[in-house]
């Protein structure tokens, strides 16, 4: 059953904390190039900074964090870079899933995997499977993923299951079969690293999501940080449509 929720077909509460955050973790080659050392040394580093973030959305009551890892487009890189994250992915994740595990933390990752190593692809499955009675925080991890790509494999498998949907299906229809669909969307999105764009991640969550851009690269990106971007956020009126006159008089 999806749980997810369009804001442009309902209005969703709005808290202090979001629920629900979304992270393009970008800057870990140029943080290591400021520093002359290999670019494989920023994604080691960032991989510290990833830690620190989700231990801190645990300690704030976050409920959700999704963080882009490796996009459809990421395999335009050098391919000795692409090979060293994909070892790196193997290796945290299968150092940290006895820390995720324990601390009740829910873990999935979205995105096509087929192009993946079977040895990595039996790790995540595994992972997930460990987790998937945890309570805790949702931490979701983007890899192979693209937006667009997202919004057509939810068509074609609508269609597939649904041939006699036609033309007539709505929002509703589709969204069980979105990567996300076990999720509220995003109430914040934050970007890394200077770059102002979204870089087709979560296309179709992020309609209403606030935006967050900072110029920290993603290894120097902490819970300082990160408090910073929740204050932005609360700073942010949330009209979702609507006017502030209509926000004044609903208080």
């Amino acid at each position: 059953m999806s749980l997810f929720r369009s804001s442009t077909s309902e209005i969703p509460s709005s808290k202090d904390v979001p629920s629900h955050i979304a992270i393009i973790m970008d800057g870990n080659g140029r943080w290591a190039k400021q520093r002359f050392l290999p670019r494989i040394a920023g994604h080691q580093r960032g991989v510290k900074s990833l830690r620190n973030v989700t231990r801190h959305c645990v300690e704030l009551g976050v409920e959700y964090l999704t963080l882009f890892a490796f996009s459809s487009e990421n395999w335009r890189r050098p391919k000795d870079e692409v090979s060293f994250l994909m070892s790196l992915f193997y290796s945290a994740l299968e150092r940290e899933i006895e820390q995720l595990a324990k601390d009740n933390l829910r873990f999935r990752v979205i995105g096509d995997l087929s192009p993946f190593d079977s040895r990595l692809v039996n790790l995540i499955r595994d992972a997930e499977n460990r987790t998937r009675n945890n309570t805790g925080l949702h931490f979701t991890i983007a890899a192979n993923y693209g937006g667009r790509w997202d919004i057509l494999q939810a068509v074609r498998r609508m269609l597939a299951e649904h041939p006699e949907i036609g033309q007539s299906f709505g929002e509703s229809d589709l969204a069980p079969y979105l990567s996300m669909n076990y999720a509220p969307e995003p109430d914040l999105f934050i970007r890394t690293g200077g770059e102002q764009r979204i870089s087709n991640f979560l296309l179709w969550q992020l309609a209403y999501t606030e935006l967050y851009f900072t110029d920290t690269l993603w290894p120097d990106f902490d819970a300082d940080s990160l408090d910073l971007a929740i204050r932005s956020y609360q700073s942010r009126e949330r009209r979702f449509g609507r006017t502030s006159e209509q926000l004044v008089a609903k208080t």
